[in-house]
């Protein structure tokens, strides 16, 4: 909340969120004028349903979907929540409860033409967010079996905090919008004296209760996951007393009965079991609205106190203006001019995205409940755990610039964790926590990282731990994998990803010898640094690739580089992808693939050799050659050609990747693969800026080929950093030459060390690559192997 805001009187906040929220002649008065416009712009046109919708080019999707499944879409949800909200508001059309094709349950595909209802919170993704609320004119059935109304496409409309759309079965229309901890849903009816709003959990159900004539409340059972930041009870609100109502729930356990056993009963006030829920019935003339208030926690008492806290309001509408403040005053620090309208559309939709997570479990002062189930008062801004795999590699460096006070509650909430549990969080695969710590550390943020180290270190040394094969990495330098029996071939599901847990624990040690030298820990670092090349010992030089070895010490055979797999050998890539996931030592890579010459003809045959998997790799999609901007372990590869002189083709090739791999289906809105609760999108925001964190263990950004005339990022410390591309457009994507703070710049790169304290960063642009700038060997990135000059 804007603090200068907060002083004044209610009268006077409203008043000012009223003229923000319209975009008003007084805003363009404001002390800054250019920032209040560029603040609105850029509210204004993120939307959302990006990343709803998958690639519909059968070139960018190889053999994805297998039959009977969809093309994955980017798994993003459209609904209205706030910056690492801690719940949201959403459409929900997937009944996830009976089946979901794509690998996580979802709440939501554009696709989809009929809507169940709308969640209030939940997990992640969405889909296990309950309860399902919907508005439902006339007949009313009990879930499984939804009463859904068709939607109109052409009324649904989404922005940053808010969501809406036209219920066509019902003619009735639904707006969603968020405070931190409550969801708000308005329903505007028709006239009617059958207007009902059903509200009930999932399949896994748990009890429900009408209090009185406006308010319900429950508890999911076990089945929902516990350790959701907003918790398995709820409360529900209503803006108008309903005038009758009944509870129900459906036994999905029975067999042989169509879809169960249903237990309606009017004006019974509880209920327990599967599905369980509540009707609620209005008499209603044309436009009146009913708004839903839910608050969710891990008691009945946290859900009210929710409920009730400073910020969630009752009123809708004033709701919807703080939450676009809110997104406003984040989209204020990245101002963006030239592109075009849809890259500029696509930069804050996918900016949009980029803060879905981590999520918020407490404010400083608020309860919240520990991973042991103790509730306590947060004496900082708690934030839940950092999916590492995904956010680690890209996301977690954006927010370092653009907040670093929120990462540094990021990494004591990690912290605590790991004093509760008694190990740092992972995420997945790999052990990328130390990505986190390291990263901040090198970017000047403070924090007691003595403390962090001592259990980053015991992740990396006790067996015990969270890294799986840890005493066989360790001992010989590698982890072996097993053949899988009775498993498809290719691809096989099964296994240990030996090589590609080899690779990444290899990285995450790079980073723990740096931490350890800097705490003067010089054995430590020594050991960490030893084990940071273990990478070599999965590459086998008589094929070129990274590849998997038996128990034995043999590497394993049959081998095809072009093959998915997604736990033998690989995880969840090929050969080809995984050979790339050597981001701490891109230089000894190089020298393992023969010197800079064979390495850029690798890069290039990666780039340029046809996809002919016969396996399916589901979130496979964003196909350019071998590579895959659908998923993560070669998302950074790029960028490798600023080690090796060439990076010019790292220009075109993220120019090619933005412009292919995002919005470029029919509807706009589709995406490559699983966006991952931001990690996706923040590659798009990053790269349309220019610039990349390929290791964001370290303080480096490696320089792509920005789409935008000029990006001005207010850093978190207030400093501007500015980058300019002069004679800038579609065909102009190549740097011809640089300067940074007037200063000519010939590398490729650039440190945060560089640009901390405000700096402008000047890239004249041209049709044709420069093979000069940035190609000096001397001016290559950092690697963990010193380049021979």
């Amino acid at each position: 909340m804007n603090t200068l805001l907060a002083r004044h009187p209610r009268r006077a906040l409203v008043l000012a969120l009223s003229v923000l929220a319209m975009g008003s002649a007084l805003a363009g008065q404001a002390k800054t004028p250019k920032s209040a416009a560029a603040a609105t712009a850029s509210v204004d046109i993120a939307n959302p349903l990006v990343g709803t919708a998958p690639l519909d080019d059968q070139k960018l999707l190889g053999n994805a979907p297998p039959p009977g499944e969809p093309t994955y879409t980017g798994m993003t949800t459209p609904g209205a929540s706030l910056p690492q909200s801690a719940t949201e508001a959403a459409p929900v059309n997937i009944n996830a409860d009976l089946g979901f094709a794509t690998g996580v349950p979802v709440a939501y595909d554009y696709r989809r033409p009929t809507m169940l209802g709308f969640s209030g919170g939940g997990s992640t993704y969405g889909a296990r967010g309950a309860p399902i609320v919907m508005a439902v004119v006339g007949d009313w059935t009990v879930p499984p079996d939804y009463a859904m109304s068709a939607y109109d496409k052409a009324s649904e409309k989404a922005s940053p905090g808010y969501y809406a759309v036209d219920l066509a079965t019902f003619h009735t229309r639904a707006e969603l919008t968020a405070t931190q901890w409550t969801s708000l849903m308005r329903f505007t009816f028709p006239e009617s004296h059958r207007s009902n709003i059903v509200i009930n959990l999932r399949r896994n159900g748990g009890d429900v209760e009408v209090v009185d004539d406006h308010t319900v409340r429950g508890v999911a059972t076990a089945g929902r996951r516990d350790h959701d930041a907003d918790g398995p009870y709820f409360v529900a609100e209503f803006s108008r007393p309903f005038t009758s109502f009944g509870t129900f729930h459906s036994e999905v356990t029975e067999k042989g009965e169509g879809l169960g056993r249903e237990d309606v009963q009017a004006d019974r006030r509880k209920v327990s079991g599967d599905y369980a829920g509540a009707y609620l019935h209005f008499d209603t003339k044309a436009g009146d609205k009913v708004v839903v208030r839910i608050a969710h926690g891990h008691s009945a008492e946290e859900a009210d106190q929710r409920l009730k806290a400073q910020d969630s309001d009752a009123d809708f509408d004033r709701v919807h203006a703080k939450a676009r403040a809110k997104w406003a005053e984040l989209f204020d620090r990245v101002q963006v001019s030239g592109g075009t309208p849809k890259q500029r559309m696509l930069f804050y939709s996918t900016l949009y995205h980029s803060f879905a997570s981590p999520r918020m479990i407490a404010r400083k002062g608020e309860h919240y409940t520990d991973s042991q189930g103790n509730d306590k008062v947060a004496d900082y801004d708690h934030y839940g755990p950092v999916p590492f795999w995904d956010t680690g590699r890209n996301q977690i460096a954006l927010l370092m610039l653009m907040q670093p006070a929120v990462v540094q509650d990021i990494m004591r909430s990690e912290l605590d964790r790991a004093r509760e549990r008694g190990y740092m969080n992972t995420s997945f695969h790999g052990d990328h926590a130390v990505f986190l710590y390291d990263g901040a550390w090198q970017r000047g943020i403070d924090f007691d990282y003595n403390a962090a180290y001592e259990y980053l270190r015991k992740n990396a040394t006790d067996p015990k731990g969270p890294r799986g094969y840890l005493a066989e990495y360790d001992k010989q330098g590698w982890i072996s994998d097993e053949i899988p029996d009775n498993n498809p071939s290719p691809p096989h599901a099964g296994g240990k990803a030996g090589v590609a847990t080899t690779l990444e624990y290899a990285w995450d040690d790079h980073a723990l010898a740096d931490f350890a030298r800097r705490l003067g820990k010089t054995d430590d670092a020594a050991m960490f640094e030893k084990r940071a090349a273990n990478y070599r010992n999965v590459f086998d030089p008589s094929v070129g690739f990274m590849r998997g070895r038996t128990a034995d010490g043999k590497w394993i055979s049959p081998f095809d580089p072009g093959e998915p797999y997604y736990n033998f050998m690989m995880k969840e890539g090929s050969g080809w992808s995984t050979l790339w996931l050597v981001p701490h030592d891109v230089q000894g890579l190089m020298d393992l693939l023969g010197g800079r010459d064979k390495f850029n003809a690798k890069l290039d045959a990666f780039f340029s050799t046809p996809y002919t998997a016969k396996g399916i790799c589901r979130d496979c999609t964003g196909l350019i050659g071998q590579y895959v901007q659908g998923n993560q372990p070669d998302q950074q590869a790029a960028y490798l050609y600023a080690w090796s002189g060439q990076p010019w083709k790292t220009q075109a090739l993220t120019r090619q990747i933005l412009a292919q791999m995002y919005g470029s289906d029919a509807t706009g809105y589709g995406f490559p693969g699983m966006d991952d609760q931001g990690s996706t999108s923040s590659w798009y925001v990053l790269s349309a800026m220019g610039f990349y964190p390929v290791d964001p263990s370290t303080p480096d950004y490696i320089i792509g080929s920005p789409i935008f005339d000029d990006v001005r990022l207010r850093l978190g410390n207030g400093k501007v950093f500015e980058i300019v591309a002069k004679n800038n457009s579609e065909k102009n994507k190549y740097i011809q030459s640089a300067t940074l703070n007037g200063k000519p710049w010939t590398k490729p790169w650039f440190s945060h060390a560089d640009i901390v304290n405000g700096a402008t960063l000047v890239l004249t642009m041209g049709p044709e690559p420069s093979k000069t700038w940035g190609a000096a060997p001397q001016d290559a990135p950092p690697s963990m192997t010193h380049a021979a000059l």
